[in-house]
Formats: structure tokens, sequence, C-alpha cells
């Protein structure tokens, strides 16, 4: 079994267009409203795949309450905290060629109380978990060291933990060593404090991260695939996919099939990149891995001078 933890969850509206004019009225012909925040997204992919997992959230107001529903008919076990702030809508609007723009609502604001209990909810099940994923952004009030006092806490208990995050939190976290953390090409790059033209400087900025104590660095870079570091090496997986619908959610999708595959190795980065893969080709973030269009290599012999198709540096 997977737990996952979202400690800023949110309801997701995917609005399709033709094209995004600024300072326009945009008709929109079609949209949709899902469950989500990373680890919300990752609960939901490993349940529709037959794996075992448990979501963990604040829930707060209507949209909250809205959350909750969505949650129960996606038939998503979960553990879910009262909170006295409401839960956050995010917008993804989605043109044609797949280029999302999102815009994210900050979320609510957690006070102490309500922090503890989330914690105490994330670990009631850690006796018969093999894996803790701690996903998304923290909410005012959440304390920067969330994620890595947790990592100690799953350890304690025996169960591994997975980190996706960003900045301070993803930085903090670190210090604690979780089994791995899963950032995003501008992820890594924040953290680490390294500008990624290529292949090599993101094996290179994962070591980093590794040196810092992250057991092992999944990092996700969009067009480009995704690059695995730990203690084997680095590979680096590539997909081509007959059709981009949208790219909400790969990143997410990549770490559940991550996680299903066992957590570690070419088997698991094979799994993982097919349903990142088989995400893109779907709308919003629910998706099936049996009609995936896609295929998917391996690199074992990383070309660390291949420049990456989208080039980021620290502060972009």
């Amino acid at each position: 079994m997977i737990i996952t933890l979202t400690p800023n969850p949110s309801v997701d509206r995917t609005v399709f267009i033709d094209a995004l004019p600024r300072g326009s009225v945009i008709r929109s012909g079609r949209s949709r409203s899902e469950p989500s925040g990373k680890g919300v997204n990752v609960a939901l992919a490993l349940r529709a795949h037959g794996h075992d997992v448990i979501a963990v959230l604040p829930v707060g107001g209507s949209t909250g309450t809205q959350l909750g529903e969505m949650l129960r008919a996606a038939g998503v076990a979960h553990h879910t905290v009262p909170i006295t702030g409401e839960v956050r809508s995010n917008i993804s609007l989605v043109e044609p060629d797949g280029t999302v723009t999102k815009v994210n609502e900050r979320g609510p604001a957690l006070n102490v109380a309500e922090v503890e209990t989330l914690v105490a909810a994330a670990l009631k099940d850690t006796h018969g978990a093999t894996w803790l994923a701690a996903c998304g952004s923290l909410p005012a009030g959440v304390p920067t060291d969330l994620y890595a006092r947790l990592t100690v806490a799953a350890h304690r208990d025996g169960v591994r933990t997975a980190v996706d995050s960003s900045g301070p939190a993803l930085r903090a976290a670190l210090a604690a060593g979780p089994d791995l953390v899963k950032p995003n090409a501008h992820e890594l790059a924040e953290v680490s404090g390294r500008d990624l033209h290529t292949i090599g400087d993101v094996v290179d900025a994962a070591e980093l991260l590794r040196t810092q104590g992250a057991r092992a660095v999944l990092a996700s870079l969009g067009p480009d695939g995704a690059v695995l570091v730990d203690d084997q090496g680095a590979l680096h997986a590539e997909a081509t996919v007959a059709k981009v619908v949208s790219a909400v959610g790969a990143g997410d999708a990549l770490l559940a099939g991550f996680l299903s595959a066992g957590g570690g190795g070419r088997d698991a980065l094979q799994v993982a990149m097919t349903w990142a893969a088989a995400a893109v080709q779907h709308e919003g973030t629910l998706f099936s891995v049996t009609d995936a269009d896609c295929t998917v290599r391996i690199h074992e012999e990383v070309s660390r001078s291949r420049r990456l198709a989208e080039p980021v540096t620290q502060g972009g």
C-alpha cells in the first residue's frame, strides 16, 4: 500500500480553448473538473491501475466538500482533515497544441492543530505501507520542515518516503534522507542553484541533491523525458507519443508509475515513463495506460552533452 499526502489539494477545472489572446473574451466549448493536487493525482493514478492507496489531505469549505465527494466517486480511500479555510480551486487553460496555462490559487492557511492532525493522519497507516509520498506545495501555516519530519517518522516505521515539492520544503526534506525526490527541471535548477542546459547538467544537479541527503532523484524533464540518478548511476528515459493532448499531471503520473513498480531501478523507470506518456495523451489528469500509444526508450549510456529542449536557469 502507498500513502499520499497532499497538504494543499484543490479542485482543478480544465478549460479547453482554441487560442489564448490576452485581454479578450475567450469561448470554451468544453471543460472538466477533477480532484487534484500532486498527491491526489498520484493516488488517483495508482487506484485507477489497481494499486492500494490512501490519500491524506485537508478539506474545508464547499470546495473541500466537493473534493471529498470526487474522491469517493473515484473509489480512492482517503483520510480527510477538516480545516476552517477553503480548499483552493485551480484553472488550466489548454490550447489545441497541448500548451497549458495554469492559474493556481494560493490555498488556505492551516493552524497548528490542523497541521498536527494532518501529520497524525499521514502516519496512521504506515504499519501497512511501503511508501509515503509527500507531494506539493505547503499552504500558509505549515512549517517548511513538514516533509522532513514525516520522512524521519516514516523511516522509523520502516516505510520509504518520496518527496515531490520545491523550494524551502524540498530543501529542508533533503537533510532527512528521503528515499526519492521527484523535482521537475525548474525545481531541480532552483534547489540545486544550477542552470540546466544539458542532460549532463541534470545529472550533476541530481548528484548534488544526493550529497545533500536524497537517496535517489527522479527528475521530470517535459519533452526531454526523465532522468533517474541513484546508487546504480544515471538513466535517461524518453517517450515518443502519437499526440500530446495535455501535459497536466504528467509529472504526477511519472511518480505514480515509478512507485507502482517498486520505486527503484530501470524497470520502474520504464513503467514511470509509460504512465507519463499515457497521461499526456489524455485530457485532465485521469488516464489509462492500456490505451497509450507510445514508445519508451531507456538510455543506460546517458548522453551528457545532449542539450535540453527547454533549458532552465535557476532563477527562471
